[in-house]
């Protein structure tokens, strides 16, 4: 009679304990979980990474759960306020410890690739790859970079490597333009996605107002469609790269540079920075306007112009004016 009163006192004890938090020797604990690892060594380095209870009795719950198979590898860690019961519904769900990075809308692949190299946590495997290099680890070998990520933000698991962070957002961007260009209206003057796609990026880099990217669009439309030089600036600065200072001169307009469209007709050759969801739409949607030109208004707004004439009555008011 005593031992079952023993027996019950141990069970009800030991059920107690499981929704009971544990201490803590730091918060949060981390604890990496190697595939193939054993419920027992994963309860005992538990312990050395300071959850404060006995790897016997950690591995023990594992085990009577009936759940010790279903441990999950990963990279976890474990706030204070977890308890047993806890602990390992985390480790069976897989319920890692994420990290984010986010990427900007305009961003150019290099401030990516910075972005990459300051994120939180992150395995840098692409840290010693030049460009081409990169891609080619993406299953990409000989595509441009620039444009070819979506601007998002990425959750990652602690010790991921960036090339994987790097794939979502290629993945990410294939999905958004694709699903643009089945949007694309009639007559569009582009004949492929990857032309919507550099089209979109010069939109992004132009627009200081969202709504104006339709008609931003339609400008460089109606442009190519008469051969008219698109005349972008963003497209001459990033042609100059490292060497553009913040002060865009007369002299670098005329500076030959496959991204100068003042002295090259067309598209430029790749994108030259990540577009948005709205610029990869309105670079196949344009609106119904027979613009030609346009000039920022000094609030982020563009006034749109059919003539050169009413061109350079804008510019004397807005720019000129200002």
């Amino acid at each position: 009679m005593v031992l079952l009163v023993l027996a019950c006192a141990a069970a009800a004890g030991g059920w107690w304990w499981l929704d009971q938090p544990l201490r803590l020797s730091r918060a949060p604990v981390e604890l990496n979980v190697a595939p193939g690892t054993s419920a027992r060594a994963i309860a005992s380095a538990a312990t050395e990474a300071g959850v404060q209870a006995p790897d016997w009795a950690l591995f023990g719950w594992f085990r009577l759960s009936g759940q010790s198979r279903l441990i999950k590898a990963g990279s976890y860690e474990f706030a204070p306020g977890t308890t047993p019961r806890t602990l390992l519904d985390k480790l069976v769900r897989g319920e890692q410890a994420l990290r984010a990075v986010t990427f900007v809308e305009g961003w150019t692949f290099r401030q990516m690739r910075q972005a990459l190299a300051k994120a939180d946590r992150i395995k840098a495997d692409s840290r010693t790859l030049d460009d081409a290099a990169v891609m080619a680890a993406l299953g990409r070998p000989g595509i441009a970079p620039e444009g070819r990520f979506f601007p998002d933000t990425y959750s990652y698991a602690k010790g991921s490597s960036d090339l994987a962070v790097l794939r979502q957002a290629l993945q990410a961007m294939d999905k958004q333009l694709d699903a643009a260009w089945s949007q694309r209206l009639p007559g569009v003057a582009l004949k492929t996605p990857e032309q919507a796609l550099v089209l979109a990026s010069i939109v992004e880099k132009e627009t200081g107002h969202g709504e104006d990217r339709s008609d931003i669009s339609a400008v460089f439309h109606n442009r190519l469609r008469i051969g008219m030089l698109l005349q972008t600036d963003p497209t001459v600065i990033y042609g100059l790269g490292e060497r553009f200072d913040g002060n865009l001169r007369r002299s670098d307009l005329r500076t030959d540079t496959p991204f100068n469209t003042y002295t090259r007709p067309g598209l430029p050759p790749t994108p030259i920075a990540m577009p948005g969801a709205r610029s990869l739409l309105a670079a196949v949607q344009p609106s119904d306007s027979k613009a030609l030109y346009f000039v920022a208004r000094g609030d982020g707004t563009s006034h749109f112009s059919q003539s050169l004439d009413e061109h350079n009555r804008a510019v004397n008011r807005y720019i000129r004016g200002r």
